[in-house]
């Protein structure tokens, strides 16, 4: 059998379909949003990258020190012959579980980029010869239909990726996920805790920008897609702390009232002055918020890890 298999679940044309219905319902709602996952065309994944090293945004660095720190503890709590990857993109933080795991058999990323499976899958296969990969091209918030590979297994979703769900998202995520678990499986999950509102607003508003021309870019990516009129000039990046929710909103604020023509849709959207779109939600948590999410997810907190600044968490649960 080759090491790497790579199975498509997402019809050829499903990405394009998502986008023209996301599009759709968002532009036309009120307010105006649209989903965090149109961000990451290539331009859009070359400023997410810039971002994680900006001196403002402390995610990253603080999963990367405690998957450093805790992977073999990890290793020890789970002893899994399978990892699975929620959203595996480049795969580079999941080396360290890699590395950790002796006994690991098959590594499963999961992604709706066939390009960054493809590279990742070469790049893991070529330092680590021995390794079975099965990627996936899917979309993991649909549930999943998971290949056939030893257990014990791991399900991994690092990034905070789960605070960009509404709660209500949240609940059938993770009760998708606990569906995939077997005994003796855990999942292993990363969360961006609650802190002070300056240091979460920082996080999401550089003073270089970059954060900003990362939120701009989803006009971009509209306007090359369904031969849209945006002009990312006539929007101002924003981003705000919601204490109520205990989440960071990002949003695009027009400067003018305008409207943008969509032909692919055949509408046009009007916006007045200072009218806004939600681009992203990021929730930040709380361990006993996360506990309890588990928990009615029918699973069971057992190990909870953070930095040594305690700005980030990686839990780990299994099946109750």
């Amino acid at each position: 059998m080759s090491p790497f298999l790579l199975t498509r679940t997402l019809p050829e044309d499903a990405t394009d379909a998502d986008l023209r219905a996301d599009v759709l319902h968002g532009l036309t709602r009120t307010p105006k949003e649209l989903q965090p996952k149109w961000f990451y065309d290539a331009r859009g994944s070359e400023l997410f990258e810039e971002i994680t090293r900006l001196p403002e945004y402390y995610p990253t660095r603080a999963e990367r020190e405690i998957l450093i720190a805790r992977a073999p503890e990890i290793a020890t709590a789970t002893r899994a012959s399978t990892l699975i990857e929620l959203g595996s993109g480049s795969s580079e933080k999941t080396r360290h579980l890699l590395d950790a795991l002796p006994a690991l058999h098959s590594y499963v990323p999961v992604d709706v980029s066939e390009s960054a499976l493809t590279l990742a899958a070469e790049s893991l296969l070529a330092e680590r010869p021995g390794l079975s990969v099965h990627a996936l091209i899917a979309d993991f918030t649909r549930g999943l239909a998971l290949p056939g590979t030893p257990g014990p297994r791991l399900v991994v979703f690092l990034g905070g990726t789960i605070g960009n769900l509404l709660p209500g998202e949240r609940t059938a995520f993770l009760a998708s996920v606990r569906s995939l678990l077997s005994p003796g499986d855990a999942l292993l999950m990363g969360t961006d805790l609650v802190k002070d509102e300056a240091t979460l607003v920082a996080a999401y508003d550089d003073e270089q920008g970059v954060t900003a021309a990362f939120n701009k870019n989803v006009l971009s990516v509209i306007d090359r897609a369904l031969g849209a009129d945006f002009d990312p000039a006539d929007f101002d990046h924003v981003a705000v702390w919601n204490g109520e929710n205990e989440w960071v909103e990002m949003r695009l604020r027009a400067r003018r009232a305008l409207t943008v023509k969509i032909p692919e849709l055949n509408i046009a959207v009007s916006f007045e002055a200072g009218e806004e779109i939600r681009t992203e939600v990021s929730a930040k948590f709380r361990r006993e918020g996360v506990r309890d999410e588990l928990a009615a997810a029918g699973m069971e907190l057992r190990h909870w890890w953070t930095d040594e600044a305690e700005r980030f968490a990686l839990s780990l649960a299994v099946a109750s």
